[in-house]
């Protein structure tokens, strides 16, 4: 079964493929990165992929835009957003459990 992440993930595979320089700028972590440097990097990107969803969800309003790159662009948004949320709660179920230890 197709769900609209990986049809998101296969569309942008396909779109670093035709380019590379798109798919550099599409990466969160680099080596030697701190995890601070990580979690902002998604953090962008979530803001970036709204951005774009928004963008193209006027653009279909005004009848220039294909409703597919709509939807796509909403399910990398989505994407993007259930990633930081993930991290997120881990971050915090981490430091539940560092505080909750006895010293």
């Amino acid at each position: 079964m197709i769900t609209p992440m990986i049809a998101a993930k296969a569309y942008a595979a396909a779109q670093a493929q035709a380019s590379p320089a798109a798919a550099a700028a599409s990466e969160v972590a680099a080596p030697g990165q701190d995890f601070g440097q990580m979690v902002q990097g998604a953090i962008n990107n979530a803001v970036q992929s709204s951005r774009t969803a928004e963008t193209q969800m006027a653009a279909q309003v005004q009848g220039k835009a294909q409703l597919v790159d709509v939807v796509t662009a909403i399910s990398s948004a989505q994407a993007s957003l259930q990633t930081v949320m993930a991290v997120r709660d881990e971050v915090i179920s981490a430091y539940k459990e560092i505080m909750a230890m006895t010293i």
